[in-house]
């Protein structure tokens, strides 16, 4: 079921002495449940896309149908309460405490108080921010990532089935970057939304994306998946922005369980102490991450364990020769 469809979209903005075309003629179709990434350099239109969705800004020609519907057609308050929206700067009232900050959807819906309270609280744990300590919170005791967090879950409040997301971890330092990118993912699987979600991070957008919208001066120049993205870019446009290895942005499409089912079996560790090596990784890793503790080993291997920690065999780079378009010596920069 196609969610969000984009029909010849066009953005103009006019001035007195010229007009500039920040979206042209863009035509997508988003389906139910993806994840879809808007990427590109800056100025490229794909924020004023985004925001074409819930009528922040206006159309200037071309159709957006929501749920099979002319968005122009629908009630703008409706429209907006039917939609979550999450900022880079994640947009909390400081005046409010954290539950109120996610009821504020509610609240306009008529929801009474136990089932903001109630709702509040499911998605605080869903979060892994206890309700007893965070409600009565204000955003300025909160860190920045779970801030963030909040934002998403003000999003999430009234269960809306789009969400639209703005650069929404832009703000945040590497490492808790990857982590709430991780609880993101962890979440979308329960909740099943379709995202629209604006980023210039090739990495984020190959991590979270189901489809990504590649743009360059309002114009879409590739709609693909993140793996016919790496493997088959369309222009030289794409293959510079998405940069040289791409063979190990795949790897991360991939995990250590999608490259035993193309070995005949996994190897016995060498005569390097690989009895009591402490390098292992797990069938869910992905596989830039087994590369990467691979090559850190100092026998060039790491054990395979299963989800019971049980050692299955030891993975060598020789290994990932069985993966098409991906040789050793292109992964060797990953250490």
């Amino acid at each position: 079921m196609i969610m969000i469809n984009f029909k010849n979209v066009t953005k103009i903005y006019e001035t007195e002495s010229k007009k500039v075309t920040a979206v042209n003629k863009i035509d997508l179709e988003i389906k139910e449940g993806e994840i879809c990434v808007f990427l590109g350099p800056s100025g490229c239109g794909k924020t004023t896309l985004l925001r074409m969705v819930n009528r922040l800004i206006p159309i200037t020609s071309g159709t957006i149908e929501v749920d099979g519907k002319n968005s122009q057609s629908l009630n703008i308050n409706d429209l907006r309460r039917s939609i979550g929206y999450v900022i880079q700067q994640n947009g909390l009232f400081p005046n409010m405490t954290i539950e109120e900050n996610i009821s504020v959807v509610p609240k306009l819906m008529g929801w009474d108080r136990l089932k903001m309270k109630k709702r509040s609280n499911e998605l605080l744990d869903l979060f892994g921010l206890q309700p007893d300590e965070f409600s009565k919170r204000f955003p300025w005791e909160l860190s920045g990532g779970q801030q963030q967090r909040v934002g998403i879950a003000r999003a999430l409040a009234a269960d809306p089935p789009i969400m639209l997301m703005d650069e929404p971890f832009g703000a945040l330092d590497p490492i808790i970057r990857e982590h709430i990118q991780n609880e993101f993912l962890r979440i979308q699987k329960n909740v099943k939304k379709t995202i629209l979600f604006v980023s210039h991070d090739v990495d984020e957008a190959i991590r979270l994306a189901d489809k990504i919208a590649i743009f360059k001066e309002g114009d879409l120049m590739q709609f693909d998946s993140p793996d016919n993205i790496l493997s088959n870019p369309k222009n030289d446009f794409v293959r510079d922005f998405i940069g040289n290895e791409s063979s190990l942005k795949r790897l991360t499409l991939l995990t250590v369980k999608d490259l035993l089912g193309k070995l005949d079996h996994l190897k016995k560790p060498s005569v390097y102490g690989q009895e009591g090596s402490q390098f292992t990784i797990k069938l869910n890793d992905n596989l830039r991450t087994a590369l990467s503790i691979i090559l850190s080993s100092h026998s060039g291997e790491a054990w395979v364990q299963d989800e019971a920690g049980k050692r299955l065999g030891v993975l060598r780079v020789s290994d990932f020769e069985s993966l098409t378009s991906v040789h050793p010596t292109e992964m060797t920069v990953a250490r």
